[in-house]
């Protein structure tokens, strides 16, 4: 999932070619996508931050770790190792950084994880389309969509405003008084990116062409439907 932080004005003789990926501490990773990520929130099973600078300043933060879903999520490639996938679960970028950034932060994420983590073998990353977007920077960067749904699982708290996920609802042991929320309405999007090319072959599941998003009417960019 990704945001943007609105209102800012991008540096203008920067480029894409101008930021610098590495690795932070999840305090300054979990600080800033609590501040520019749109759900004003961070997934507490996090476990690699790799932060964004631009001019020596953190504008972005690229967080990984293994899915809330772990089970339900590692068969979609067959004989994938308990270790052998990861998740991207938050993607925050300021509106300072240039444009393709995330293109080009992603890219050289990508190769840290295959120096330091050979074992990673694909990654696997979701897309909000109820209050964010359809994923238009996980297909410009080589991800493969594999699954489109109407989206159930994302309530909206009445009392606070707080959108909750049915898997948050039940660690919190109030999934009774979450099947009474209104859900938000909207699909949710599974994106699968290969670190290693062969394990392609063992998708268990179709590779979805991008015009089906616009056929389910699933289109959605910086929370705003997207007509077909």
């Amino acid at each position: 999932m990704v945001t943007r932080w609105p209102a800012f004005v991008r540096l203008s003789m920067a480029s894409a070619k101008d930021i610098i990926v590495k690795p932070i501490k999840a305090s300054a990773a979990n600080k800033l996508t609590k501040q520019i990520h749109y759900s004003g929130k961070v997934v507490p099973n996090s476990q690699l931050h790799l932060g964004v600078y631009l001019n020596g300043k953190l504008e972005g933060v690229m967080q990984f770790g293994p899915p809330i879903n772990k089970k339900g999520t590692i068969n979609i490639v067959s004989g994938t190792k308990w270790s052998g996938m990861i998740e991207l679960n938050r993607m925050a970028f300021s509106e300072r950084l240039p444009r393709n950034s995330e293109s080009r932060a992603m890219s050289v994420a990508f190769k840290i994880l295959k120096k330091n983590y050979p074992h990673i073998e694909w990654i696997v990353s979701f897309s909000d389309a109820t209050q964010c977007g359809d994923g238009t920077i996980y297909r410009a960067a080589g991800f493969v969509l594999t699954d489109i749904r109407k989206s159930d699982a994302l309530r909206k708290n009445p009392e606070t405003g707080e959108v909750m996920h049915v898997i948050q609802a039940h660690h919190k042991m109030i999934s009774k008084e979450f099947r009474t929320w209104e859900p938000t309405e909207g699909y949710q999007l599974r994106y699968v990116y290969f670190l290693n090319p062969k394990a392609k072959d063992r998708l268990t599941v179709p590779i979805l062409p991008f015009s089906k998003i616009d056929e389910m009417g699933a289109g959605m960019y910086k929370g705003e439907k997207r007509d077909k």
